[in-house]
């Protein structure tokens, strides 16, 4: 009987290869323009990816993120009385964390989207929204909201608007 081969792993290349800096991450503020573009700057704000490209296009030749194995990874830029607008992720659940500012976020009935709870978050607060239930956010602070978007899937379906949504029919 044979001895197992073994494989070298180049431990120094392996941990360079999972680390997404902060110095090398961009602040896309074309991803969700198309939303600007329809509803006005109020709907304006940045991703900044690390893990994957979240469900919001395709930017898997960006070569500054981590490939994506079982979720996406970023953090979302949101001006001053800026809003993410109602959405639903039918396919995966999507959480929010609260590094800067503060956000009103909100969880829309499926039936009826003019019934929904709304809660305030801030510094280190978090809300995970399961698949299929509509969502919606605003910064209720005086500066930018800066939070973190996690997104269960390697690569999701793109979210859509439902009627009670501002952007309800807006296509890339």
């Amino acid at each position: 009987m044979t001895a197992p081969e073994k494989t070298t792993v180049d431990l120094e290349q392996q941990i360079d290869a999972a680390i997404a800096r902060r110095e090398t991450r961009h602040e896309d503020w074309d991803t969700l323009g198309f939303q600007a573009a329809k509803g006005g700057d109020r709907f304006k704000r940045a991703q900044i990816r690390y893990i994957g490209s979240g469900a919001t296009g395709n930017h898997e030749g960006d070569n500054r993120t981590l490939p994506s194995e079982h979720f996406t990874f970023s953090n979302m830029r949101l001006p001053v009385g800026a809003v993410g607008p109602e959405h639903t992720h039918h396919d995966v659940e999507e959480v929010f964390f609260v590094l800067e500012g503060e956000l009103e976020v909100a969880v829309h009935d499926v039936e009826d989207g003019t019934k929904k709870a709304v809660r305030r978050l801030g510094y280190r607060d978090l809300i995970r929204v399961p698949a299929g239930v509509p969502r919606s956010l605003a910064n209720v602070g005086d500066i930018d909201a800066l939070f973190c978007v996690i997104i269960g899937a390697e690569k999701p379906q793109l979210p859509t608007y439902p009627p009670s949504s501002e952007m309800y029919g807006v296509t890339r």
